[in-house]
């Protein structure tokens, strides 16, 4: 696993770097504002799954609670943002979030906030 290199957007802008996907996922520090944005250079469909640490929580006035993992399907040739990520329910205990790919052929990721 890598970890990526999380990138401030400000009202003053900025171009975001890519990085290439690992094969054995990546890392982000994350601390709630935190999205991904991911370009998908290959042929095929690519599934991106953001592993929930937290999965189930009892609620007192929902009852018993389950947090899915946060899962997008990237085109081929495709490009999708997805976040931001609940830090009580994602977090590890660095305070970061796993990201794991189905594919990393020709796919891209920039871990970003505001």
């Amino acid at each position: 696993m890598a970890e990526l290199t999380v990138q401030q957007i400000t009202e003053t802008g900025g171009a975001a770097t890519y990085e290439t996907a690992a094969g054995g996922g990546d890392t982000a520090d994350n601390n709630g504002n935190m999205f991904l944005h991911i370009k998908n250079g290959s042929g095929e469909e690519i599934t991106i799954t953001i592993t929930a640490l937290t999965t189930s929580v009892d609620s007192g006035v929902y009852g018993d609670l389950t947090k899915a993992n946060a899962t997008i399907a990237v085109a081929a040739e495709g490009e999708a943002f997805i976040g931001g990520f609940a830090p009580a329910a994602f977090n590890d205990g660095n305070g970061e979030v796993a990201i794991t790919y189905s594919g990393v052929t020709s796919l891209t990721i920039a871990a970003l906030y505001v």
